[in-house]
């Protein structure tokens, strides 16, 4: 039952970035933003946590789940360091998905050959 309802999360995560693909002219690079940055508030509000215990793998793999993971540290660094806490402490709690991005990023866009949307 666990990897239905993963397929079923993530399923649905990516039902919604190809809606907003094909009908608005939004770029899949503005389609990132909008999903970290919900991620990040509904982290914020610890909604998004519920979504991870309900759909697992299926929740903690997109794009929300790296604003989740840099709401939570920003968070916790806030409540450890204070005000600047905010700026530090989701780099801290995000870097190894920043480094992972960056990384595979550069080595695809190595391999393929990147195109804009028209």
């Amino acid at each position: 039952m666990e990897f239905i309802r993963a397929f079923i999360v993530g399923g649905l995560i990516c039902v919604v970035g190809q809606i907003l693909m094909d009908t608005t002219k939004l770029t899949p690079a503005r389609i990132l933003v909008i999903f970290v940055t919900l991620g990040a508030i509904l982290g914020a509000f610890g909604i998004y946590d519920k979504l991870v215990d309900f759909g697992g793998a299926g929740a903690t793999i997109p794009l929300p789940s790296f604003g989740n993971s840099l709401a939570k540290a920003a968070i916790k660094e806030v409540k450890e360091s204070g005000f600047i806490g905010a700026f530090s402490g989701g780099i801290k709690g995000a870097a190894s998905g920043i480094t992972a991005s960056i990384f595979f990023g550069y080595l695809m866009a190595l391999i393929f050959n990147p195109k804009t949307k028209n």
